[in-house]
């Protein structure tokens, strides 16, 4: 067993897991799972450039993983930054701040290699070889990933939660016109993506990431966010379609008032159902399976 650490920084949230590897085995034992929004990509779209309290707000969470990760004696550590640190002018300052923090250099990868990993970590423990797709709704951006044990294709585009309301929604609850240029941008969005990837040929939709994981928690009833309830749950269509509706329809008080609704994700759940729905509504898909393992998990196993 190798002891690791992975952290992947996003747009909207960061996250830690500290977990004992058995490659042999594919064996996981967790010591740690942490979230904390942040909002790094706060204004990113608009001004091409990260924001100083947004960073501050990144770096304190840092200095609580550091701490997390020193308890538990992580022997490998690896740091993946994604869109808005991707897209930011001032990366640098990101860079040099979280090496001072953490010991280690944020790795910013590719739309490409963020798929890859959520790809691995997403598919890792499902049973069967049929062919997936994988996609991974974030803040800034959309990962869509196709395969069966391994990647055949993979597609970044721009469009994620945080980046599709700083750019359309100004009311509350949104009108339908700001709601209009939300389903637009993302179908083409999609557009782009289906010349890549083979949205409509896989079996199976696998649905990754908060605004997935917080479609579900509140279709399956749930009055306290559960991970074992979530992990693997399958919502169909109907279920996601009504939720949408519901949120978009909400206001921000009603939203935040959903009892598995985490406070960060009050103002950007609106965009990111919209996005889930119209990705099902693209491929024909009757359901989601939802998974708790994503990207973070993707990134753990590249250590070993």
């Amino acid at each position: 067993m190798t002891r690791v650490a992975a952290v992947d920084c996003g747009t909207n949230s960061i996250r830690l897991l500290v977990a004992d590897l058995d490659p042999a085995t594919g064996a996981m034992t967790e010591l740690d799972r942490r979230m904390t929004i942040v909002r790094l990509g706060q204004g990113v779209d608009r001004t091409g450039r990260l924001a100083p309290e947004a960073l501050e707000r990144t770096f304190a969470a840092c200095r609580e993983y550091a701490a997390v990760i020193a308890e538990h004696g992580a022997e490998r550590v690896r740091f993946v930054a994604t869109s808005a640190s991707r897209d930011a002018e001032n990366r640098a300052d990101f860079t040099a701040g979280v090496l001072a923090v953490l010991g280690v250099e944020p790795e910013v990868v590719t739309g490409d290699q963020e798929a890859e990993f959520s790809f691995t970590g997403a598919t890792r423990e499902l049973p069967g070889h049929e062919e997936r797709l994988v996609v991974d709704i974030g803040g800034g951006s959309t990962e869509f990933v196709v395969g069966r044990e391994h990647v055949e294709a993979a597609r970044s585009v721009d469009i994620g939660c945080v980046r599709l309301t700083e750019r359309h929604i100004r009311t509350d609850p949104a009108t339908e016109t700001e709601l209009a240029a939300v389903r637009a941008d993302i179908e083409s969005a999609l557009d782009l993506a289906e010349e890549t990837v083979p949205l409509r040929r896989a079996e199976t939709l696998v649905g990754l990431a908060g605004s997935v994981t917080t479609v579900a928690a509140i279709a399956l009833g749930l009055d306290r966010y559960d991970w074992s309830a979530i992990h693997h749950a399958r919502i169909p269509y109907a279920t996601v379609e009504s939720i949408t509706h519901r949120l978009a329809k909400a206001t921000h008080d009603e939203r935040a008032a959903i009892p598995v609704m985490h406070p960060g994700r009050v103002d950007v759940i609106v965009a990111g159902a919209l996005v889930l729905l119209a990705i099902m509504d693209r491929t024909g898909a009757r359901e989601v399976v939802v998974s708790e393992h994503d990207i973070l998990d993707g990134i753990a196993w590249s250590l070993v």
